[in-house]
C-alpha cells in the first residue's frame, strides 16, 4: 500500500464552470497535443480512424441532453469535463502496490511512475471519477499531470506557466491555482460561485485549505454534502447523476 504525504499548504487543482462550458473538446485536444510529445507521453491511439477508436485522453468531454420539464421547453444540452482532481485523499495511490501512483508532497498533484507501474489497474477501479487511463499499447496507467512539466517551466513566460486545457480554453470555462490558499483566484473563484466536490460521500474533496486534516470519514463525508434540494435544476440533474 503506497502512503500519502502529510498535509501541505499548497494544493494546486483545477476548477471548472460548468456554466460557460460549451464542450469545444478544446482542452482535450490541446492537452493531447502537449502531454503526447512532453515527457509523460506519448499518448497513444488505436485505429483512430476505424469503427472502434481508441486511445489515451487525459481529458474528456461528456455532453448530455436534459429533457425539459415542462411540454414545449427546449432541451437543455450540459457538457460535462472529466480529468483527474488530484484529490485530497486519493484512493488511486493508497491501492497502488508498487508505489507508482504517488502524491507529491510540495504541491499536492498526483502522478503516475511508469518504470514502476505493472499495469494491474487496481488504481483505474479505486478512482470513482473514470480519471485513470490504461495503455494497451504501453502496459501502463498514464493521467492528468496538470503539466507539471509546463507550469514549473521557467523558460515559459509566467501567463504560459499554467496547464495546457486552461490556456486553451475559448470560453475561459478552466482555472488553474493554489487551492490551498483562501486568497488565490481560484479559492475566490470557488466561494463566489459556490463551487462544491463531486460525490462528497466518497470522502476524497477537492484540494483546498481545510484546517490542515487531509482524511475524511464516510459519515463527515455525508455531512459535507451539499443540500441540492433547492438548486437550479441543472444542478440537481447533475448530482443525480454522479451519484449514481
Amino acid at each position: 500500500m503506497t502512503m500519502l504525504p502529510a498535509p501541505t499548504t499548497k494544493k494546486l487543482g483545477l476548477v471548472i464552470d460548468l456554466d460557460i462550458c460549451v464542450g469545444c473538446h478544446a482542452c482535450a485536444v490541446a492537452c493531447k497535443e502537449w502531454n503526447d510529445g512532453g515527457q509523460f507521453g506519448p499518448l497513444p491511439d488505436e485505429s483512430p480512424y476505424g469503427k472502434e477508436p481508441l486511445g489515451v485522453w487525459f481529458n474528456r468531454v461528456h455532453s448530455f441532453e436534459i429533457e425539459p420539464a415542462q411540454k414545449n421547453a427546449s432541451a437543455m444540452t450540459v457538457h460535462f469535463p472529466r480529468s483527474c482532481l488530484h484529490c485530497e485523499t486519493p484512493d488511486c495511490v493508497t491501492v497502488c502496490p508498487t508505489g507508482a501512483s504517488y502524491k507529491r508532497a510540495e504541491d499536492g498533484i498526483v502522478l503516475v511512475d511508469e518504470d514502476k507501474c505493472i499495469g494491474c489497474k487496481l488504481c483505474s477501479w479505486a478512482c470513482p471519477y473514470g480519471a485513470r487511463e490504461y495503455s494497451e499499447q504501453r502496459g501502463v496507467m498514464q493521467k492528468c499531470t496538470l503539466c507539471v512539466d509546463r507550469i514549473y517551466n521557467e523558460s515559459f513566460d509566467e501567463i504560459d506557466r499554467q496547464p495546457a486545457c486552461v490556456a486553451a480554453c475559448p470560453t475561459r470555462a478552466r482555472h488553474f491555482g493554489d487551492l490551498g490558499n483562501e486568497n488565490s483566484a481560484v479559492s475566490k473563484l470557488v466561494a463566489q460561485r459556490g463551487g462544491y466536490d463531486l460525490m462528497p460521500e466518497m470522502g476524497y474533496k477537492r484540494p483546498r485549505r481545510d484546517g490542515g486534516s487531509s482524511t475524511t470519514s464516510s459519515s463527515a463525508a455525508a455531512e459535507e454534502k451539499m443540500d441540492f434540494s433547492t438548486a437550479s435544476p441543472l444542478l440537481r440533474w447533475i448530482d443525480k447523476v454522479l451519484s449514481r
